[in-house]
């Protein structure tokens, strides 16, 4: 994925509110920016931080920034977590993601279970429908890439969805998306959310499949690179 318009680089002064951020733009001016990502985002900034923001499209929007990426020593950190399941779904698209490759359509939040809707869908006359349900997953400790960065009700009951999918013959995969350029290998964050983990393993072992990719991205583009080992 290409943004359609340039990054702008700055300075973050502080988050607050979870969805607000301010920040210096490189030419001195102090703006209100848009954070799109409702975590902790433990890891993912701190105060004097680089960071990189898109210029709204819609000139009646209330917040013209969005908060993309945090620069750390290694790349970009993505935050804004409404852009992993695009650049996945184009990843598939293109066969950049072998396992998932060789399928005839891709559809994305396609309705299922109780009330939830998947985010990418593939279909094949050939073979059963497969579910994938994508994670943007950023949270750091040691050389191990963690997902949840906090409690999440809703994660675990996507993980119970999808063993019911895996369990009625059809393929179901839970995908992580690494979205920053540390970390050796992936893990649940069991100390963060126990119940989690513990589904994740269950989910796994009802067989549903467990990939985690790393994306690669610059202030320019934006795309998915090899996959990242798992550890449970």
């Amino acid at each position: 994925m290409r943004f359609s318009t340039p990054l702008r680089k700055g300075t973050l002064i502080k988050r607050y509110k979870r969805f607000l951020a301010d920040v210096r733009l490189d030419n001195d001016e102090i703006i209100v920016a848009h954070c799109p990502n409702t975590g902790s985002m433990e890891s993912c900034y701190h105060e004097g931080a680089t960071v990189w923001l898109s210029p709204a499209n819609n000139p009646d929007r209330k917040l013209r920034w969005t908060w993309e990426f945090t620069e750390s020593t290694s790349g970009l950190i993505g935050i804004n977590t409404a852009l992993p399941n695009h650049i996945v779904a184009e990843a598939i698209s293109e066969g950049k993601i072998p396992r998932l490759s060789g399928y005839r359509s891709l559809r994305q939040e396609v309705k299922y279970g109780k009330n939830s809707r998947i985010d990418i869908l593939l279909e094949d006359d050939k073979r059963p429908p497969c579910y994938v349900e994508v994670k943007n997953t950023t949270l750091l400790r040691g050389d191990e890439v963690l997902f949840p960065d906090a409690v999440t009700s809703r994660g675990l009951k996507h993980l119970e969805e999808l063993s019911i999918i895996a369990n009625s013959g059809q393929r179901a995969v839970m995908l992580f998306f690494v979205n920053r350029p540390e970390g050796g290998c992936f893990r649940p964050a069991d100390e963060i959310d126990k119940a989690y983990g513990a589904g994740l393993r269950e989910a796994a072992r009802q067989g549903v499949e467990l990939i985690a990719v790393r994306a690669q991205s610059t202030p320019e583009i934006f795309t998915i690179g090899p996959e990242v080992p798992i550890k449970l």
